[in-house]
């Protein structure tokens, strides 16, 4: 279709004056065409308004013949059929303008000629009221209003040319009626004129959007037509066609290709027998066919419509659209429609479902679907009055396996863990994968809380057997946090949030735990979150302090180093305890700027205040050490500082070869190059500290304070342990430094079971860095004793 036609068929509006009258026409419609077709209509009655005008004429004169000089009348006469001559003339040119499509020229031309038959009209009225006829002026004027009324009536499909014969009649009649002082017929003559064109105006205004709808209505035909040459003929899916028995009829051979035969086969044969196959009293066909069906029946249109069809070609889904067919009568003819094989988009499409609402890699429900299912079973409690469960399960010790063995290892062990739970749960119980190593069960009908402890029990055994892959044997745990709804969470955020809070416990509390949630949990993950708010500002607020605790020499009780330990003291909290506020700061990786902090701080302090003998231990969280950049780190604190290496002693515990053990050992080796020493903080408490000690070259081991206590209760364990210690530090030339010495008596028992050097309350507690250096004065004062 041209564009031209579809600008027209967006004119099917109100139409303003102008366009009802031909005077204005919007950009790129083909009005020429639209008027056209009205003054042809003109053509077609020009001899019947020719012989109006002259019965009107012979009228006029019967009339005034006897008042009025003949020689006038004759004149006038004369001039007004010249004028009705001139007018059919044009009507007569106006015959072949649809073909010609008129234009403005023509429009302008065949309103001049009517408005000159009103000229001669209003003439005449004025001559005949101005030489003895205005008695009768009244005759004269109804003659003249019944001809404007005829050339409204007859002339609407040319509104310029009947406005411009009633305005020309209309002010003619205006002065004859002024020069005869007959204000009445005055009143009565404007008024006619008025109505007059105004009846014009709208007879034009509904002739025209009228043709306009049926031009949009023409186009829009087209356009379809146009549409179906095109989609027969472009091959793009096939239309189809049944009669009133519900037999096909009139197959194209685009359809009889997707039936799987040839069209003269298929013609006649009843259509749902011919795609249904042996498969009707299938179900899943029977479901789709069925709605077909009853569409049919029902003589009811549809649209995209899914069937499932059964061809000699096999299996495939058809998208079906229709429509019934009625004649003129309205009588039921059939049903004709279009349809399409949409098989492997619907292949497609669930696939992508299947990839929304399942783990790619274990095949179990994703958090997608456990949330649909979690929202679901919220729903059956809250209808029957009845509860569910959601256990939230997080692996333990799964980073170690999948940072130090690589992923492969890791996605094959979540597999396994996959198999093992879709062997634990129950029929109404759907177990999937939240995402990482964190899994999720819904237990959608609760009937006993034992219910819940039993399957995290399975849970906890079943995940923590150990683990077979590529000829090794693995162990990892698992902890359980769990929820009751709608106890615990009406919605699935709440059982969500709050099983995450009671797994979060039962992780706190060293893994492989059951934990149920409470509403103090809620409150403590409250405070955590106002407490991570004011750590992430504390540094900014210089709300942070170091504090230093001696460590002496086992036999002179001389101090040999002080360990910085890091104080809070929060304008919100008040003093926080490192206990609190150290794992936190681990957790959100607000330890990394915090320990450059401590690092900077407690080097400068060393190295400006402290004698050249004295070191400073500083405790590196496993964070710390896994950054790239930790060994720059050491570099910029040493040398803004102007600390000698030496006296830089790193205290690490075991846990930082759990991470990435490759990194830590890296980062620690680097800094030993530098000529830092490292010390193995709680050794003993941990995992594996003998190979670590064979790998890394510690220079101290520090016999963890539980060590002590226990050897102070002769406890034979605390004190074999102790022995072995520094046993083993002797032969790989280390020192030993024992923790949490709070009275003489443990100190002679420390010194005399073999430790180098001694840390604890009897030799004293973290103070400020102003009282480590009376410290140092005291001992300075007392050397000047001893010399004099």
């Amino acid at each position: 279709m041209s564009e031209q036609k579809s600008d027209l068929a967006q004119l099917v509006r109100p139409l303003s004056i102008r366009q009802a009258t031909g005077l204005d026409a919007p950009d790129g419609a083909d009005w020429a065409r639209v008027h056209g077709h009205q003054y042809a209509l003109l053509g077609k009655r020009t001899v019947v308004r020719a012989s109006v005008q002259l019965m009107a004429l012979l009228l006029v004169v019967a009339t005034l013949w006897s008042g009025v000089d003949h020689v006038l009348l004759g004149a006038w006469g004369v001039a007004l059929a010249f004028a009705v001559a001139l007018a059919v003339s044009e009507d007569r040119r106006a015959l072949t303008a649809e073909i010609a499509h008129y234009g403005a020229e023509e429009i302008r031309r065949h309103a001049v000629a009517s408005a000159a038959k009103g000229v001669i009209w209003g003439l005449g009225m004025m001559a005949f009221a101005a030489s003895g006829g205005a008695d009768r002026l009244w005759i004269v004027w109804s003659v003249a209003a019944l001809l404007m009324l005829a050339t409204s009536v007859s002339r609407y499909s040319a509104p310029i040319s009947s406005m411009a014969f009633s305005a020309s009649v209309g002010i003619g009649g205006l002065l004859a009626a002024g020069i005869a002082g007959n204000w009445l017929l005055v009143t009565v003559v404007l008024f006619s004129v008025v109505f007059a064109v105004f009846g014009v105006i709208e007879n034009a205004r509904v002739f025209v959007a009228s043709r306009l709808t049926e031009a949009a209505m023409h186009e829009k035909s087209e356009t379809v037509s146009m549409l179906l040459r095109e989609f027969e003929e472009g091959q793009a899916d096939w239309l189809w066609q049944i009669d009133t028995r519900r037999r096909l009829k009139g197959v194209s051979p685009r359809f009889a290709y997707a039936l799987g035969s040839d069209a003269k086969s298929v013609e006649g044969v009843a259509f749902l027998e011919l795609i249904s196959g042996p498969n009707w009293s299938n179900d899943e066909y029977r479901e789709t066919l069925k709605a077909f069906a009853d569409k049919i029946k029902r003589k009811e249109p549809f649209s995209d419509l899914l069937v499932r069809v059964a061809l000699p070609t096999g299996q495939r889904w058809w998208e079906l659209s229709g429509a019934p067919i009625v004649d003129d009568n309205g009588i039921f003819q059939g049903f004709r429609g279009v349809g399409s094989d949409v098989t492997e988009q619907r292949e497609s499409s669930e696939k992508i479902a299947y990839l929304a609402r399942y783990d790619t890699l274990t095949h179990l429900p994703n958090r997608l679907m456990l949330n649909e299912a979690l929202g679901e079973a919220l729903a059956y409690a809250e209808h029957w009055r009845s509860r569910c469960a959601f256990l939230m399960i997080d692996l333990d010790r799964f980073k170690a396996v999948n940072d130090s063995l690589g992923h492969l290892v890791g996605d094959e062990m979540l597999g396994q863990v996959a198999n093992r739970l879709k062997s634990i749960v129950g029929e109404h119980e759907l177990c999937g994968r939240l995402g990482g190593d964190e899994f999720g069960i819904v237990i959608r009908d609760l009937s006993d809380r034992r219910q819940i402890e039993e399957l995290a029990k399975a849970v906890i055994e079943q995940l923590s057997e150990p683990y077979q892959i590529e000829n090794q044997i693995l162990y990892v745990g698992a902890s359980v946090g769990s929820a009751i709804g709608p106890r615990d969470g009406k919605t699935v955020e709440e059982m969500l949030r709050n099983a995450d809070l009671a797994l979060y416990r039962a992780k706190d509390e060293g893994g492989g735990e059951h934990c149920e949630y409470e509403p103090s949990l809620h409150a403590n993950a409250e405070e955590k979150r106002q407490l991570e708010f004011s750590l992430r500002s504390a540094l900014e607020k210089n709300e942070m302090a170091l504090h230093y605790q001696p460590v002496v020499d086992a036999h002179t009780e001389e101090v040999v180093s002080f360990e910085a330990l890091i104080r809070w003291n929060s304008s919100e909290h008040g003093f926080v305890s490192p206990a609190k506020f150290i794992p936190l700061a681990e957790d959100t990786r607000l330890i990394v700027p915090i320990g450059t902090w401590v690092m900077q701080q407690a080097c400068n302090e060393a190295a400006r205040h402290w004698p050249s003998d004295v070191k400073v231990n500083i405790n590196v969280s496993p964070e710390q050490l896994l950054e790239p950049e930790f060994a720059s780190t050491v570099v910029r604190a040493l040398s803004h500082s102007g600390l000698d290496p030496k006296r830089l002693e790193i205290e690490v515990t075991e846990s930082i070869f759990l991470r990435d053990a490759s990194v830590a050992r890296k980062a620690l080796e680097q800094c030993i190059a530098l000529g830092c020493s490292v010390a193995l903080d709680d050794f003993g408490t941990g995992y594996s500290s003998l190979g670590y000690l064979r790998k890394l070259n510690f220079t101290t081991i520090k016999v963890d304070r539980s060590f002590v206590q226990g050897a102070a209760q002769q406890s034979r364990e605390s004190l074999a342990i102790i022995r072995a210690v520094v046993a083993m530090a002797q032969s790989l030339d280390m020192t030993t430094t024992a923790e949490g010495v709070e009275n003489a008596d443990e100190a002679i028992m420390v010194r005399d079971l073999g430790c180098t050097k001694i840390q604890g309350y009897h030799f004293g507690r973290p103070m400020s860095a102003e009282d480590a250096r009376q410290v140092f004065a005291r001992r300075a004062v007392d050397l000047k004793r001893k010399s004099a």
